[in-house]
């Protein structure tokens, strides 16, 4: 997929204002603490007063929930415009497959319904208006962060490794690729 065709597809800057700075979370690999840096500067965020929003994009292996302590393998609420009503936990607001599967429930999605299950999560929630969104990226560099990094303006990013040298260099494989998938334009201006 071009940028072009990219920026086609994406939710009009409009329905994106609301959302307020999008922060993406991402490694290379697991087990790095992607999940422990999202949910922490999702909390450092709102005790400085900030309005804050955190999606748990890792559907295959949401740890979000039970950082946070919120129930899962209860559906959350509808509200009457028929969006997902998020979890509030720590003054954050969270959507996580997590809260949709349960623990134990593996969800076994495709690519196209990653990418629908993502869009959802984004645009089908009842964030209200936030000052920053932190959206937990799933280890890899694969599909799933070159869609959400064609598909929403993200304002930064913040890239987890650990010091060996393979995660470094993974790490580093999936910074060039992001870049590269995105002609160097997947930030927006704050």
């Amino acid at each position: 997929m071009t940028t072009a065709q990219a920026t086609s597809n994406a939710p009009d800057d409009r329905g994106m204002a609301r959302l307020g700075q999008i922060i993406a979370v991402a490694s290379g690999k697991g087990g790095v603490g992607k999940s422990t840096v999202s949910t922490n500067l999702a909390l450092a965020l709102a005790a400085m007063g900030a309005r804050v929003g955190l999606v748990d994009a890792d559907l295959y292996g949401p740890s979000v929930p039970g950082m946070l302590g919120i129930e899962t393998g209860k559906p959350p609420s509808m509200s009457p415009l028929r969006k997902v009503i998020p979890a509030q936990a720590h003054g954050i607001k969270v959507i996580s497959m997590g809260m949709l599967t349960g623990d134990d429930k593996p969800a076994v999605l495709r690519g196209p319904m990653v990418a629908k299950y993502l869009q959802m999560f984004m645009l089908e929630v009842e964030w209200g208006t936030l000052d920053f969104l932190v959206l937990d990226l799933p280890p890899d560099t694969g599909d799933t962060q070159l869609t959400l990094a064609q598909s929403f303006p993200l304002t930064g990013a913040v890239v987890v490794t650990t010091p060996q040298d393979v995660s470094l260099k993974i790490a580093r494989r999936g910074i060039r690729m992001r870049l590269r998938a995105c002609n160097g334009s997947m930030f927006r201006e704050p």
